[in-house]
């Protein structure tokens, strides 16, 4: 969703570093229930973890002009092994290439940001969720607001990708909107800074990013949207099934990173403007 954006967001995103020094402005998720608290794992014989991850997903995942990978994922895997004390190694490989390569057993764990899905479960465990991918409605600046429902968005002329998930949901969930399919995200933002829409209805984090490097003109209107079966049921680590202990050590790794604010410092490094 996000790999016609990559190259004019490096930069920003790189800079976006400065963001995390300061005051939090975002809205930042949080996936973990505080009534269930885990055990730190024993910490057994050293290991050696190798993650894997596609080196062109910004923001969770790309290439640095120095060459090094980062990202959101990335450094969390990173953050998570410091904590567990892990020599870890982190291995670009293609996005297509991913589950494959964990299956032929050339890592340990996909540190992709693919959405979990039945199939994806069928072949392989997975952590905590650490992200789900929300839908949310954009419009000009002047036109936000801070909640916006179905009955409000009657008659609207609202843009959305023809043939996606989102395009979908209106369909199903709110069908007296006035659709404005459009055949790509960026047909979809023209069609709404020309007036053709008032609103256009998209992936978050897509959204997001180019409200971090525009102009100001344009914002979130209403809160986001998780419908599962539109949108996915969230981002984890993956890894294969024959290593419980493995799954128990990152969920572990991840509720501590959230508990103490390693978290919510990387989420803001590289989301300037939260999808949420």
């Amino acid at each position: 969703m996000l790999r016609a954006l990559a190259v004019p967001l490096l930069s920003l995103l790189l800079a976006a570093g400065a963001v995390a020094q300061e005051p939090p402005r975002v809205t930042i998720p949080n996936f973990w229930d505080p009534r269930i608290r885990l055990d730190r794992p024993e910490p057994g014989p050293p290991r050696v973890v190798r993650f894997l991850a596609d080196d062109d997903y910004p923001p969770f995942h790309f290439t640095a002009p120095d060459g090094t990978l980062t990202g959101f994922s990335v450094e969390l895997a990173r953050a998570a092994c410091e904590r567990l004390g892990w020599t870890c190694t982190i291995q670009p490989r293609r996005f297509d290439t991913l589950l494959d390569a964990l299956a032929e057993n050339r890592g340990e764990v996909v540190a992709g940001a693919m959405n979990l899905s039945a199939a994806i479960r069928r072949r392989f465990a997975a952590s905590h969720l650490y992200f789900r991918n929300p839908a949310r409605f954009l419009t000009t600046r002047g036109n936000a607001r801070p909640e916006l429902d179905a009955t409000q968005l009657q008659g609207r002329r609202v843009a959305v990708v023809a043939g996606s998930a989102h395009e979908a949901f209106l369909d199903r969930l709110m069908p007296l909107v006035q659709r404005r399919p459009a055949p790509s995200l960026a047909a979809a933002l023209t069609a709404l800074r020309s007036g053709d829409a008032e609103y256009l209805f998209a992936d978050g984090v897509s959204l997001s990013l180019v409200m971090a490097g525009g102009a100001g003109d344009l914002a979130f209107a209403g809160g986001p949207y998780l419908e599962s079966a539109y949108f996915g049921e969230g981002v984890a680590f993956i890894l294969r099934k024959d290593d419980p202990a493995l799954k128990r050590a990152l969920d572990y790794a991840l509720q501590s990173l959230w508990d103490d604010g390693s978290y919510a410092r990387l989420y803001l490094r590289f989301f300037p403007v939260s999808p949420f």
